[in-house]
């Protein structure tokens, strides 16, 4: 069986944290993977800023409530659900990503977790390990699954680098210029076509 790994924000649904900046209008925190390609520093960078303004969990989650999944998200990985096993790796935290899960269906998460003091305060975070999505792809790799990934940031690109096959997704010019081994698209319809392309079953749309 073939299992499609594919990144969260930015794939399936809309980045956290640049929609908590437009809410809050803190300009600094629409920085992402996409822009930083240590996640330790930007992490670091993020907590600070809101340590600065004294947001806490609660109003990046009062943030998310308002939020949806990309629009045609929940058709693709249905679509995708069809046709290989799915799993969902992400730089996220369960405390972001899981009001997604029920409206995607409850796909397999794998991310991070956030550590909260009794206050609401954002004080740290745990990485669920170093490089977590390419370390997940060796691991089903170890038990003999094909895989082919999807992502759109830096974040992703050992992933992908890892994979059987490895797909950028809605990424900006500057990522898909400095990964030019990985096929592009922008559109869930071109996505579908390159899981076709780069599975070894004969699939169809």
């Amino acid at each position: 069986m073939e299992l499609a790994c594919l990144d969260l924000e930015g794939v399936l649904i809309p980045e956290v944290w640049i929609n908590f900046a437009e809410k809050t209008g803190i300009e600094e925190l629409k920085r992402t993977t996409r822009d930083e390609p240590d996640y330790d520093v930007l992490m670091k960078y993020r907590l600070d800023i809101l340590n600065k303004h004294g947001y806490g969990i609660d109003d990046i989650q009062a943030v998310i409530a308002t939020l949806e999944p990309m629009e045609g998200a929940l058709e693709f990985l249905n679509w995708l659900r069809e046709r290989f096993q799915v799993v969902i790796l992400s730089d996220t935290f369960y405390e972001f990503g899981m009001p997604f899960m029920k409206q995607l269906g409850y796909p397999t998460l794998l991310c991070h977790k956030l550590e909260v003091d009794e206050n609401g305060k954002v004080v740290n975070y745990k990485l669920r390990q170093a490089n977590p999505k390419r370390q997940a792809v060796i691991g089903f790799h170890s038990m003999y699954y094909r895989t082919i990934a999807t992502g759109d940031s830096y974040n992703d690109t050992t992933m992908l680098a890892e994979a059987h096959a490895g797909i950028l997704f809605k990424a900006p010019d500057n990522v898909i210029a400095e990964f030019p081994q990985f096929p592009a698209v922008h559109s869930y319809e071109d996505l579908k076509k390159e899981f076709i392309k780069a599975s070894e079953r004969n699939l169809s749309l």
